[in-house]
């Protein structure tokens, strides 16, 4: 019983990162919706959750016409427009963003046609709380040209 408890603990240091790569909600600040818009720089159309790199460009401001842009029904009971009057730049100034989307079951039930490196894009989402940590945001808009996708659950 002790050599299993022994061996659980060694293996502890190479599980912590694994537990920090992929989390839930409850990590956002999810009273702050955050608006990016850049190009993107790489793509990992994977599970548990698509995911790409973007660099927004300097001088990023809100489009005029964000919150009354329209918004696809889903599933979830989201209060689209409420976020988007809400919307806020980044207060932290980094030029690279990891955005995590959808799982690829929910990107394809919306339709979403894999993203390639250069496509210019926004999204709307949560970073961690005071943005503390990596430059990391969590997608709950995907615009994508005139298609807009809410990505917290599936389509209505």
């Amino acid at each position: 019983m002790q050599r299993r408890t022994v061996m659980g603990l060694a293996l502890l240091p190479a599980l912590l990162p694994l537990a920090h790569a992929h989390h839930g909600w409850s990590s956002f600040d999810q009273d702050r919706p955050i608006y990016l818009q850049g190009r993107v720089q790489s793509v990992r159309w994977q599970n548990p959750h698509a995911e790409l790199v973007l660099e927004v460009p300097p001088g990023l401001g809100l489009p005029a016409d964000l919150a009354q842009r329209p918004l696809p029904a889903q599933s979830a009971p989201v209060d689209g427009k409420a976020l988007l009057a809400k919307a806020q730049l980044p207060r932290r100034q980094d030029r690279r963003w990891e955005i995590e989307l959808a799982p690829l079951s929910r990107m394809q039930a919306w339709n979403v046609t894999p993203l390639k490196v250069g496509d210019e894009i926004a999204v709307l989402g949560f970073t961690f709380q005071d943005e503390k940590g990596a430059a990391i945001l969590r997608a709950e808009y995907l615009f994508v040209g005139s298609q807009v996708y809410g990505l917290r659950s599936s389509p209505a």
